[in-house]
C-alpha cells in the first residue's frame, strides 16, 4: 500500500511539473501579449498539422465562409513599429482562403510560411495555443521553407490514396481516406452527422484498431509469443523474433508519420501497441498495468492530452475491451451465443457502456442504435482497412493497382456508410439526455445498475423479450404509439411550421407519411427532427422559394432517410454559392431539380398549388422582391396552396 501510494504521489508530482513547464512555454514570449492587444503582425510560422476546413455555418440569411484551420508554431514575429523577435509559440491559423483554398490545403506539416495577420486570444483559457492568427488567404501562401523529406513522403502517400479514390462514389471517396489515414477533408457534414448519431465516429479518425490490424497480419492471431510469430506473415518472410520486433516498430513509426503525430494518432499508436501485446501474449491480466503505463507516459510527454475528450474516450474504450468484454463474452457463450458473435457483441456493448456517459457531456444525447450499428459495421472494418493500406502503399509506384484496390475497398466502405445512414435515419436513433457531468453521472449510475441486474434478469426470458421489444419500439417510434404517448403528430394534421430558428421550413400533409416541404431552414438536424416527429418518410416535392442560407442549408436534413421525388427552385439563382450548394447536394442524393414557371399547377394528394412568380426572365423588380421581406402566405412571391 505504501509503495502504491508513493508511486501515485511520484506520478502526480511529475505530471504537475511537466504541465507547469508546458504551460510556461505557451505563455513565454511576446505573442500572448500581442494577442491580448489584437495586434497586426508579420510572422514566420512552421506548420504542425494538416489544414482542416470548418463546418459551414449560417449567420443571418447568409452562409459564413469556410475557414481553414492550421496548427502552427510561430518562429519569428514582428509588429509594424517593433523589432523582430525569435520565438517558438504554438498558435492556430484561421485562413479565409477563398479562391486560393486548394493552394492552402496542400500545405504539409514542417512547411515554413511568411504571414501577415491579426492576433487574438484563444477561444478558451488553458489551451495548448497561445493565440489565434487570422490570415487573409486570398493570395497563395508565401513559402519560406519546404517540408522535410519524411513529411513529403507521407504527404505523397496520402495524396496518392486520395487520387486512387477519385473515381469512387461519393461515400467511398469521402470515407476511405478517413478510415485509413484520418483524412476527413472530403466527408460532408450530413454524413458526419450520420456517424455521430450512430456512434461510429471512431471510424472517421485513426484508431488503435488500424495499427492492430496491420500488426495482426505480421504476427498472427492471439496465442503465445513464440507460436504467434510462426503463424503470421513473419515466418513466411523468414523473419526472426528480433526482426519481427524491428519490422513491427518500423510499421508503428510509419503509421504515426503518415497519419500525422497529432494527439489522436499518438494515443491510437499507444493503444494499438497495447492491443499488439494482447495479441502476442494472450495474457489479459498484465494489460491493465500496460494501459496505465501508456497513459502516464503519454500524459507526461504531452500534458494537454489530459484535457482531451478523445484521449479519455480512447482509454475508456481500451480498458473496457480488456476488462469487461472478456467477461461479457464468456457470459454470452454460456448462454449458447456463437463464439465470434459473443466476442463482437461484448466488445461493442462494453465500449458503449463506458463511453456513453462521456458522449453525454459533449452532445447531450444517447444513441439507441450504437451497439447494433457497430456490430453491423465491424465485419467491414478489417477488409476496408487492409485494402485501404494496400492502396496507400502501392499508389506511388502503381496507380492503376491502387485504384483497383480502392475500388474493392469501396464495397466494405460503402456498407459502413449504409449502416450509418440507415441507423441515423431511424426515428428514434438518438434520445435526448441531460448534458454536463450531472447527466453523465446519471447515465453512468443507470448503466451500472443495468449491468448488476443483467444476470438476474437473464434468468427470465420474458423480461428480456419485453425489454428488447421496448427498445425496438423506442427506435422505430410507430406513429400510433407515439401519438398516444405524446399527442404528436395530431390526427389529420394538414400544415406544420417547423421550429428551425431563423428562416422557414413548412410541411403540407399530402397523405400517410407524405408531405410537401416548403424550404428547409438553416440547420439539417432541426428540419430532420421536425419531419421525424411528423412521421414524414416521403417527400414528393421539396420547394425552395429562394436560395438564402436560412432557407436552403437544411436541405441534407430533408434528404436524410427519406424518398424525395424532386426539388423545385426559383430561376433567380442568388446568391450563386447557395444555388450551387443546392445543385451539388441534390446531385449527390440523385434527386432531380426543376425550376418553377409562373402559371404552373401541381398536385400531391389533397394539396394543390399554383406558381405565381417568378416569370420567365425575371427583371430588376423581381430581384428586389425576392431580396426583401416575404410572407408565409406567398413566400418570395412563389405560390399559394389552393383548395
Amino acid at each position: 500500500m505504501l509503495v502504491a501510494g508513493g508511486a501515485v504521489l511520484l506520478c502526480a508530482a511529475a505530471g504537475a511539473a511537466v504541465a507547469g513547464l508546458h504551460g510556461a512555454d505557451v505563455r513565454r514570449g511576446p505573442v500572448p501579449g500581442l494577442a491580448r492587444e489584437y495586434a497586426r503582425v508579420d510572422a514566420e510560422v512552421r506548420v504542425t498539422s494538416d489544414p482542416r476546413p470548418t463546418r459551414p455555418a449560417v449567420r443571418g440569411n447568409h452562409s459564413a465562409p469556410v475557414l481553414l484551420l492550421i496548427n502552427a508554431e510561430v518562429m519569428e514575429v514582428r509588429t509594424s513599429d517593433g523589432p523582430s523577435t525569435r520565438v517558438r509559440t504554438p498558435v492556430l491559423l484561421m485562413v479565409a482562403a477563398g479562391d486560393r483554398r486548394a493552394d492552402w490545403q496542400k500545405l504539409l506539416p514542417s512547411t515554413r510560411l511568411r504571414l501577415d495577420g491579426r492576433l487574438s486570444p484563444p477561444a478558451h483559457d488553458g489551451e495548448r495555443l497561445a493565440a489565434t492568427l487570422r490570415v487573409d488567404g486570398t493570395e497563395e501562401p508565401r513559402i519560406t521553407g519546404p517540408p522535410t523529406g519524411i513529411q513529403r513522403a507521407a504527404g505523397g502517400l496520402r495524396a496518392g490514396l486520395r487520387e486512387a479514390t477519385d473515381g469512387l462514389d461519393a461515400d467511398a471517396r469521402a470515407l476511405l481516406p478517413g478510415l485509413v489515414v484520418g483524412d476527413t477533408s472530403r466527408v460532408p457534414p450530413e454524413l458526419h452527422d450520420a456517424f455521430k448519431a450512430t456512434d461510429l465516429t471512431h471510424l472517421l479518425s485513426v484508431s488503435g484498431a488500424n495499427l492492430s490490424i496491420l500488426l495482426f497480419l505480421l504476427i498472427g492471431p492471439p496465442g503465445s509469443a513464440s507460436s504467434v510469430e510462426r503463424r503470421g506473415l513473419a515466418p513466411l518472410l523468414g523473419l526472426s523474433l528480433r526482426g519481427t520486433a524491428v519490422i513491427g516498430g518500423v510499421l508503428t513509426l510509419g503509421f504515426i508519420v503518415v497519419c500525422r503525430p497529432e494527439p489522436s494518432v499518438l494515443r491510437a499508436a499507444a493503444c494499438g501497441l497495447i492491443t499488439l501485446l494482447a495479441i502476442g501474449t494472450g495474457r489479459r491480466r498484465s494489460l491493465i498495468p500496460a494501459l496505465a503505463a501508456a497513459v502516464v507516459l503519454l500524459v507526461l510527454l504531452d500534458p494537454w492530452l489530459a484535457r482531451s475528450y478523445g484521449f479519455l474516450l480512447s482509454v475508456l474504450a481500451t480498458g473496457a475491451l480488456l476488462t469487461l468484454a472478456p467477461r461479457w463474452s464468456a457470459a454470452l457463450r454460456a448462454r449458447r451465443v456463437p463464439g465470434r458473435l459473443a466476442e463482437v457483441l461484448a466488445a461493442a456493448a462494453a465500449a458503449q457502456a463506458v463511453c456513453a456517459p462521456v458522449v453525454v457531456v459533449l452532445a447531450s444525447r444517447v444513441s439507441l442504435v450504437a451497439v447494433p450499428c457497430n456490430l453491423l459495421a465491424e465485419f467491414a472494418v478489417a477488409p476496408a482497412t487492409v485494402l485501404g493500406f494496400a492502396a496507400l502503399a502501392v499508389a506511388p509506384v502503381a496507380p492503376p493497382v491502387a485504384e483497383l484496390l480502392a475500388g474493392i475497398a469501396s464495397w466494405p466502405v460503402g456498407w459502413i456508410a449504409t449502416v450509418a445512414r440507415t441507423g441515423a435515419g431511424l426515428p428514434g436513433a438518438e434520445a435526448q439526455w441531460p448534458g454536463g457531468w450531472s447527466g453523465a453521472a446519471l447515465l453512468a449510475g443507470l448503466t451500472v445498475l443495468a449491468v448488476l441486474l443483467a444476470p438476474r434478469l437473464a434468468r427470465h426470458p420474458w423480461i428480456c423479450a419485453a425489454a428488447g421489444l421496448l427498445l425496438v419500439l423506442a427506435v422505430l417510434r410507430p406513429v400510433p404509439l407515439t401519438r398516444i404517448m405524446t399527442g404528436w403528430p395530431p390526427p389529420d394534421w394538414s400544415f406544420a411550421l417547423c421550429d428551425v430558428g431563423q428562416g422557414d421550413a413548412m410541411v403540407l400533409a399530402a397523405g400517410e407519411g407524405t408531405g410537401v416541404v416548403v424550404d428547409a431552414g438553416p440547420d439539417p438536424r432541426a428540419v430532420d427532427r421536425c419531419l421525424r416527429d411528423l412521421a414524414v418518410t416521403r417527400v414528393p416535392l421539396l420547394v425552395l422559394t429562394h436560395f438564402h442560407a436560412d432557407h436552403v442549408r437544411g436541405l441534407p436534413g430533408v434528404l436524410r432517410g427519406r424518398s424525395v421525388g424532386a426539388i423545385q427552385t426559383t430561376s433567380l439563382e442568388e446568391p450563386p454559392g447557395q444555388a450551387a450548394f443546392v445543385r451539388r447536394t441534390a446531385a449527390a442524393a440523385r434527386v432531380p431539380t426543376v425550376r418553377a414557371v409562373a402559371g404552373e399547377r401541381r398536385r400531391s394528394g389533397p394539396v394543390e398549388w399554383r406558381v405565381l412568380w417568378p416569370r420567365p426572365g425575371p427583371g430588376e423588380r423581381g430581384r428586389r422582391r425576392c431580396g426583401s421581406r416575404t410572407t408565409p402566405a406567398s413566400p418570395c412571391g412563389y405560390g399559394r396552396p389552393e383548395g
